[in-house]
């Protein structure tokens, strides 16, 4: 589903296997500069720590797969009856969040989800994705554009506030406090970030038009 991105040659024939015992099955997401390293860092089940290297991905797949983990919408496959019992894509989210609040609709109907650790969709890689923070603990998704970065805000916290708690909401607000405070020291980013949560809490998907044209 994503548009920047390339599966390889033998990815479906990996994936499709294992949709008779699936719901919601991807491929490992790597950087296309260099398949050694995940495009998107993950925490693995188990792990307090995230993840950025293919190896720690095959070293916690057991019979070829990590259960309960995917990144949405990178050469997945969904089951016609997931999409029917869960619904579509909310639009609204726009252009970040989409994924994700997708995911975690589907592990709350109870889809069983996989990635396949042989298979492999390839992604262009930024550093700014993931960027490490407190002390290399967790990251953060840093964009350089306000657009993107506004939408993130927003629409993580609205997942947050959904399908964690506040805890989660209080989580990241604290990482970006941290962030644009320590990492990358920007006090109009951290002002446009708060004004992106709170507008994810309130469930108002309107202010990222304001960034659309700038």
């Amino acid at each position: 589903m994503d548009d920047d991105g390339t599966p390889a040659s033998d990815c479906l024939g990996l994936l499709l296997p294992h949709m008779a015992d699936h719901d919601f099955v991807g491929p490992a997401v790597v950087a296309e500069q260099d398949e050694s390293r995940l495009c998107f860092p993950i925490r693995l089940p188990g792990r307090s720590r995230v993840v950025h290297k293919m190896t720690d991905v095959e070293a916690a797949a057991v019979d070829g797969l990590v259960a309960g983990v995917v990144i949405p919408f990178n050469g997945v496959l969904l089951t016609r009856d997931l999409v029917e019992r869960i619904g579509l894509v909310r639009e609204e989210f726009f252009i970040w969040g989409d994924d994700v609040e997708y995911l975690w609709r589907a592990r709350r109907a109870g889809a069983r989800i996989a990635t396949v650790s042989a298979a492999r969709f390839r992604h262009p890689a930024t550093d700014d994705l993931g960027t490490p923070l407190m002390f290399g603990r967790t990251t953060y998704n840093h964009s350089p554009s306000d657009l993107k970065h506004y939408c993130m805000c927003r629409n993580n916290v609205a997942n947050l506030r959904e399908y964690v708690g506040v805890h989660g909401v209080l989580a990241f607000l604290a990482k970006t406090l941290w962030f644009y405070t320590f990492t990358r020291p920007n006090p109009g980013r951290l002002r446009m970030s708060l004004g992106a949560m709170a507008a994810g809490w309130r469930g108002d998907f309107t202010g990222h038009g304001r960034y659309l044209l700038a």
